[in-house]
């Protein structure tokens, strides 16, 4: 909605300074979305009357003006508008006038003809011109009494101006018109506050004569339209409104039409108060029926459309049960307004807002009225609303007179009492007032406190201009207003942030991305297995029974991740796609070691490599180990774990105990299974492993001194394991050691049987200096020792 400045000040003392009143009303809750400044004077312009138009000689669409500034003179002038009249006053920018887009008036020949100036039309003086329709494409067209020579804007009374454009939310329906905002701001700012006008003006005003003939009866729809007011006004003359009408309207958004339009908006747009001026002349019978409409009933709007009803639209019909308006949202083309209109019929009502949301959302027209309808009304508002109508139409219709007024009241809604809570509103607020001091608050908005107060509760009556106060929160939301947002000050909330992930969730996630970045595709097979799934895996028969299963050959809960995940392998396998990679993570569940009424239910992850040695499935631990930044030491032990190679797999202890099991699927298993080719596992307990201390990173100082590489390969036992060897080695390297791989296993030719070679790359590396042959003999010497201790011996 756009809110002048100048009309604001009609209401309080605002003063000037458009930038703070914008930020103040802003803080009120009335987001300021732009602010504008419109109607600033352009020197130079001047009132001048058209004395005579001729032809252009060489041109057909410009033609020749001759006018008359004040001095007597004949002014020539080219122009390529048509719609003056000789005696018509216009605006004259005479030269050495520079136009808002920047033209500078200078003398000028236009196809041989001298100019000494330029006519204007509205839009070059960015105002308004209520006798063109079609703006833009004619001169301005002054009111035939302002004095020659003189300054337009002077002349028109017209000053600049302030346009705030403001983002309204729905429950602030009372700022739909200025007077709404210029409460708030008023008090707000501690301003005395006063509506403009004069209350009593349609009621001070003589009935000239007798009642027109069959009066305005009406009759209404209690229910839909609960309060219509038909107010007979005479002596109208319709034609052009006071120019100070017409510029604010355009400012505010609004095209001038007529003084009697133009006024009906007016009141809509600084009270809130829509209403509508019919053409009593027009009305059958001079009165008024609103119903609802008739299936398929039409209606022809001011817009010109043609509209089909349905039995949820309300209608406003002529005492002859004609339509002639769509209650609340326009009024229809057969009772417009025109030239001939002396006598008035204005109406003023209240309608039920879901009703007129209704019918907009299914006929897809919205109007100013509709708009405010919908946000609620006030249902006391009618006799302000008909009293200024009157006091501003008499400005252009001196012998404007009120016959009377018909005022019919269905079920309007009741005032509505809160219980207001002195301790409630501190509570929300975070402020210590009083109950007087919210009292204090309260009232210059309206909401006035009734009967006795105590320290604890007041009762609030809430103004009948605000239908979206119905509860206690809804009056704490206006202390907080007029208290002032700012003061409330800024309280960081101490519950916790919504939506972060728990330290399990990250491990579990970060687990995840590694598997996936080492290649490995997410499995999610069943959980429930048959009979003999846990045999077939070389896994115990021990496990639970589902009572009452899906299907029979699943009734049984798992106890390990790998029927599953070899069940998947072997599928992938009878389709010729070797070499599958899964995972999965997910609960496994186990009898209970002690009587329970819950099963052993533990969180695993279980990685499946086809095609793949141990060596493989003991990389991916490698990197799973890295990533979790694992403080605890974690030792690969040699074991024959239950369906696993009993000389490729090894249990991983962690202080606690077993963490997990790597190596590879026993070949049998694997065959039980369909897959023809070696399986490398890794299955890990979650509940262990992320009990233990980890995810502090650590850093060292990258050396900018080259490294030196050692190389070394032992006979070693098959008792030994290269996980073990590798610890001894890294042990013995010390600080120098940055890198340790395998890079061979040799059985054959020069190895004794029980007894297998593994070559090993040992990189070496100082922080603080370039190493020299000794510093590798000392670690070749003492990798050496290590081994020894472990029945490995150097090959030759």
């Amino acid at each position: 909605m756009n809110v002048l400045l100048s009309w604001l000040n009609d209401f309080a003392p605002f003063g000037d300074d458009a930038e703070a009143i914008g930020a103040t009303l802003s803080r009120l809750g009335m987001a300021v979305e732009s602010m504008e400044r419109v109607g600033t004077p352009i020197p130079g312009v001047i009132v001048a009357r058209v004395l005579e138009r001729a032809k252009h000689p060489n041109a057909d669409r410009i033609g020749i003006v001759f006018v008359d500034v004040g001095d007597g003179q004949s002014l020539q002038i080219c122009c390529g508008a048509f719609n003056m009249q000789p005696g018509d006053l216009v605006p004259l920018a005479t030269i050495g006038t520079v136009m808002p887009d920047g033209r500078d008036i200078q003398r000028s020949k236009m196809r041989g003809e001298w100019s000494n100036g330029m006519l204007c039309s509205p839009d070059e003086l960015g105002l308004a011109d209520d006798t063109e329709r079609d703006r833009g494409r004619g001169i301005y067209l002054l009111p035939p009494d302002l004095p020659l020579g003189a300054p337009v804007f002077d002349a028109l009374g017209i000053t600049s101006d302030v346009v705030y454009e403001l983002d309204l939310t729905r429950n602030r329906p009372e700022c739909w018109g200025h007077e709404g905002v210029a409460r708030d701001l008023a008090a707000h700012l501690g301003l005395p506050f006063r509506a403009p006008g004069d209350p009593d003006a349609a009621r001070a005003t003589p009935t000239t004569g007798p009642m027109p003939a069959g009066s305005t009866p009406v009759a209404i729809d209690g229910t839909r339209c609960a309060r219509f007011t038909s107010t007979v006004v005479t002596g109208v003359r319709v034609g052009s409104s006071a120019p100070w009408v017409a510029d604010r309207l355009t400012r505010a958004g609004m095209r001038p039409i007529n003084n009697v339009v133009d006024v009906s908006n007016y009141v809509m747009l600084e009270l809130n108060a829509p209403n509508h001026a019919y053409d009593l002349a027009t009305l059958r019978g001079g009165g008024f029926n609103v119903r609802l409409a008739r299936e398929g009933e039409q209606l022809v709007t001011l817009d010109g459309v043609t509209r089909t009803l349905s039995t949820d639209d309300l209608l406003i019909c002529d005492a002859a049960d004609v339509p002639i308006g769509l209650g609340g949202i326009m009024g229809g083309a057969s009772s417009e307004i025109s030239a001939a209109t002396t006598t008035v019929a204005l109406e003023v009502a209240w309608f039920d807002p879901d009703g007129i949301n209704g019918t907009v959302n299914r006929t897809g027209l919205r109007s100013e009225a509709s708009v405010r309808f919908e946000r609620g009304r006030d249902p006391q508002g009618m006799a302000r609303a008909i009293a200024r109508f009157v006091e501003l139409l008499r400005e252009t219709c001196p012998d404007l007179a009120v016959a009377g007024t018909v005022d019919v009241v269905g079920s309007l809604p009741e005032a509505v009492h809160v219980s207001l809570r002195t301790d409630r509103v501190n509570g929300l607020l975070g402020t210590s007032l009083t109950t007087d001091e919210i009292a204090a608050l309260l009232s210059p908005i309206g909401f006035e406190r009734e009967g006795s107060a105590n320290l604890f509760v007041q009762t609030i009556r809430v103004p009948t201009w605000r239908p979206d106060c119905t509860d206690e929160v809804d009056v704490i939301e206006e202390v907080a207003r007029q208290y002032g947002f700012p003061k409330l000050g800024r309280v960081v909330p101490t519950s916790t942030e919504p939506g972060a992930l728990s330290p399990r969730q990250s491990d579990r996630r970060l687990l995840r991305e590694v598997l996936l970045g080492c290649g490995v595709t997410e499995a999610m097979p069943n959980a429930f297995l048959a009979p003999g799934d846990l045999t077939r895996a070389g896994l115990p028969a021990g496990a639970l029974t589902i009572a009452n299963p899906l299907v029979t050959e699943e009734s049984i809960l798992r106890t390990s991740l790998r029927p599953g995940l070899l069940t998947a392998v072997g599928f992938n396998a009878s389709h010729r796609r070797t070499g599958a990679a899964l995972f999965e993570m997910g609960h496994v569940y186990r009898v209970p070691a002690s009587p329970q009424p819950l099963p052993d239910e533990r969180e695993f992850v279980g990685v499946a490599l086809a095609g793949a040695d141990a060596r493989a499935a003991v990389a991916v631990w490698q990197e799973i180990e890295a990533a979790l930044i694992l403080d605890a030491a974690i030792e690969l032990r040699a074991a024959e774990p239950a369906g696993l190679h009993p000389t490729r797999s090894v249990e991983l202890m962690g202080p606690a105990g077993l963490v997990g099991v790597v190596g590879e699927v026993d070949p049998d298993v694997a065959a039980a299974f369909g897959i023809d080719e070696r399986v490398a596992w890794l299955e890990l307990d979650l509940e262990a492993l992320l009990a233990l201390p980890h995810g502090l990173a650590r850093y060292r100082r990258v050396s900018r001194f080259p490294s030196s590489d050692i190389d070394l390969a032992f006979i070693t036992p098959d008792a030994v394991t290269g996980a073990g060897l590798r610890s001894a080695l890294a042990a013995a390297a010390g600080s120098l050691l940055v890198d340790l791989a395998l890079f061979d296993t040799y059985r054959g030719e020069g190895v004794p049987d029980g007894h297998r070679s593994l070559a090993w790359r040992l990189r070496l590396q100082a922080a603080d200096r370039t190493l020299v042959d000794a510093d590798g003999a000392t670690v070749r010497d003492a990798c050496i020792a290590a081994a020894a201790a472990l029945d490995a011996t150097l090959r030759a």
